[in-house]
C-alpha cells in the first residue's frame, strides 16, 4: 500500500471567527478522534450517563487500526440516563432543539447530531444486541473508556447490514480474531 501525503488547505468558504464557537483542537468534521472520546467520557461521567462506545469508533477504542467520521455511543434507554445525556450534550457544546431534546429523552432508535463540535450518533437501540444490559456484561474498560466488546460490535453491524459495514466486516473479524489471542 503506498502512502499519499496531501498538503491540507483551508477552504475558501471556511468563515472567519469558527474559532469563536469550538475550542482548540475541535473541528465541526473530519474524524473521530482520541480528544473527542476523552471529552465525551469525561462529560458523560460528570452526569453520570449510562452509555458504551460502539461501533467503528468503539473498535478504534480498543486498538483497531482505522478511521471513521463520527463517535457512536450505545444509550441505556431510561428516562433518568436520558435527562442526564441531555445535559452532558448540552455542555460538550451541542445545540439541542425541542424535537431533538424530545428524541433524546424517548430514547429515539438512532439519532445522529451534526450540530456540535464533533458528530455524534446516539444509538438507544443496536441491531443485534438485545438489551444494554447484555452489552454491559460484556463490555470493556479501555483506560477509562466503556466499550462494546468486539463480537458486540460485530453483530450490529452485521444485522445493520449496510454496504460500509460489509466492506468493513471482514477486517473487523481479523482485528478481533488477533484482539483475543492477545487477551
Amino acid at each position: 500500500m503506498m502512502l499519499v501525503i496531501v498538503p491540507l488547505k483551508q477552504y475558501e468558504n471556511t468563515v472567519s471567527g469558527v474559532k469563536k464557537n469550538f475550542q482548540n483542537g475541535w473541528v465541526m468534521a473530519g474524524v473521530f478522534s482520541f480528544h473527542q472520546a476523552e471529552r465525551v467520557k469525561k462529560i458523560l461521567r460528570k452526569y453520570k450517563v449510562q452509555y458504551l462506545f460502539i461501533g467503528k469508533s468503539g473498535a478504534i477504542l480498543l486498538g483497531y487500526s482505522d478511521t471513521t467520521q463520527d463517535a457512536d455511543i450505545f444509550v441505556k434507554k431510561d428516562l433518568q440516563n436520558t435527562k442526564y445525556l441531555v445535559s452532558a450534550l448540552k455542555e460538550l457544546g451541542f445545540n439541542l432543539d425541542e424535537k431533538m431534546k424530545k428524541d433524546i429523552l424517548r430514547g429515539k432508535d438512532f439519532i445522529q447530531l451534526h450540530n456540535g463540535p464533533f458528530d455524534l450518533d446516539l444509538i438507544f437501540a443496536p441491531d443485534g444486541i438485545e438489551s444494554f444490559e447484555d452489552a454491559w456484561k460484556r463490555h470493556l474498560e479501555i483506560q477509562g473508556y466503556p466499550v462494546c466488546h468486539p463480537d458486540d460490535i460485530i453483530r450490529s453491524k452485521e444485522k445493520a447490514n449496510r454496504v460500509k459495514d460489509r466492506e468493513s466486516l471482514p477486517r473487523l473479524k481479523a482485528f478481533r480474531d488477533y484482539w483475543k489471542k492477545l487477551q
